[in-house]
């Protein structure tokens, strides 16, 4: 038996697939915005250098 040609740009006819399709990820969460996680990260290490700026300044 021979495979029936195809046009070009279309796809073949292929085997059915038994798997079941995944739930997508929904849009947004906590990594949507990665420039406030980063934001924050910041303030926080900023927070801790100044304090031991004044720590060695108060000497």
């Amino acid at each position: 038996m021979t495979q029936p040609l195809v046009p070009p740009n279309e796809t073949p006819p292929v085997e059915g697939s038994i798997a079941e399709a995944h739930q997508e990820r929904a849009d947004g969460g906590i990594w949507e915005h990665p420039g406030i996680w980063l934001g924050l990260i910041m303030v926080g290490c900023l927070l801790i250098a100044g304090f031991f700026v004044a720590r060695i300044a108060g000497l």
